[in-house]
């Protein structure tokens, strides 16, 4: 088999960097969205009568999403011969098990300082 069918057949078999750190920063939007939604409904019902579980719901835009795309953009720029490479494996690990810890993480803690300032004031 010569040079270029050997790489298109990697090309092909090979994990795309750049659309899996796409697919994961979709579905962590997603996660964060029904989370950070729940919790503030609980807070909601919990007897929160102040009007800061709302502003936790406008966090959501106005910080999780340019924090993810922050994410994906390291990923995104890459050539198509970096987009491939298995040395990338560790970094792209370690970027996604921060996104995922951002995208469950963030809406109980923001919750919860909303909870205690609201419980203080």
């Amino acid at each position: 088999m010569n040079d270029a069918l050997k790489k298109q057949a990697y090309d092909e078999t090979a994990r795309d960097w750049r659309k899996s750190a796409s697919d994961h920063v979709a579905y962590a939007l997603l996660v964060y969205t029904a989370l950070q939604i729940f919790v503030t409904v609980d807070a909601l019902k919990a007897g929160s009568s102040t009007i800061l579980p709302y502003f936790a719901l406008v966090v959501l835009v106005g910080g999780i999403i340019p924090a993810c795309r922050w994410f994906e953009k390291r990923w995104v720029g890459l050539s198509d011969e970096a987009g491939h490479d298995p040395g990338l494996a560790g970094d792209f690990k370690r970027d996604m098990v921060m996104l995922w810890g951002l995208a469950i993480g963030l809406p109980f803690l923001l919750t919860g300082c909303f909870k205690l300032v609201s419980t203080v004031a």
